[in-house]
């Protein structure tokens, strides 16, 4: 289902990936994450980073978040998961999405419209994420791209079901997993960060990018 750009023209060898998810190992070379990194932090600025919350529980995400584009994920205690078109601490719009991103999702993707949601997930050393799969899109067709910059994480990928067998890979800087097709509703999640592993980010940690088409095109 998805096709790539003139670097990365295969997927690489590593884990057995399921149908409709493909890992495409060091697609963005150095000098392009100094560049967008340095875009991020522009972004970030302009939204903050946040924690959200558990519905109905209130537990607060270990991972601090923001997002770039015209819609922003965002849970609370009381609304739960939703996309929200402002910023929820400062009301503003949410900065737009740096090309290089809209470039990569039709490099890796075959999928026709853009992009509508950028998460931007920081991870510090003790940051983790459970099992999750993303459905709070109305649009399934449209394949979910990840992006890793910074020091590597451990990723545990399932299946449809939470309670079907995992397995665990490295996800390094510069790495692009697209799931999508089949693939588009599997659970997945972040075993653990692995500190010092990238000199990209001075501060330390790890920054995830997740590129989402939240809405039908023409819907």
């Amino acid at each position: 289902m998805q096709g790539c750009g003139s670097k990365g023209t295969a997927p690489s060898e590593g884990p057995l990936l399921p149908e409709g998810c493909q890992l495409f190992r060091g697609r963005l070379s150095q000098p392009e994450q100094q560049e967008l990194v340095a875009e991020l932090r522009k972004i970030m600025a302009q939204a903050p980073l946040y924690h959200p919350q558990m519905p109905r529980t209130g537990r607060i995400f270990s991972v601090a978040m923001t997002n770039c584009g015209a819609l922003g994920w965002f849970s609370d205690k009381e609304g739960g998961y939703r996309y929200e078109y402002r910023h929820p601490y400062n009301g503003h719009p949410w900065p737009p999405m740096p090309d290089a991103l809209l470039q990569l999702w039709h490099a890796v993707t075959t999928y026709a419209a853009d992009p509508e949601a950028c998460l931007i997930n920081y991870y510090r050393e003790n940051a983790r994420m459970g099992l999750h799969r993303d459905e709070d899109e109305t649009d399934f067709d449209a394949p979910i791209v990840s992006v890793s910059l910074g020091d590597s994480a451990v990723f545990r990928l399932g299946g449809m079901k939470r309670r079907d067998p995992t397995q665990s890979f490295p996800l390094t800087s510069g790495d692009v997993l697209v799931m999508g097709g089949p693939s588009r509703l599997i659970y997945h999640g972040i075993d653990r960060v692995l500190p010092g592993s990238s000199d990209l980010l001075p501060e330390g940690g790890r920054i995830n990018l997740t590129l989402r088409r939240v809405t039908r095109p023409g819907g």
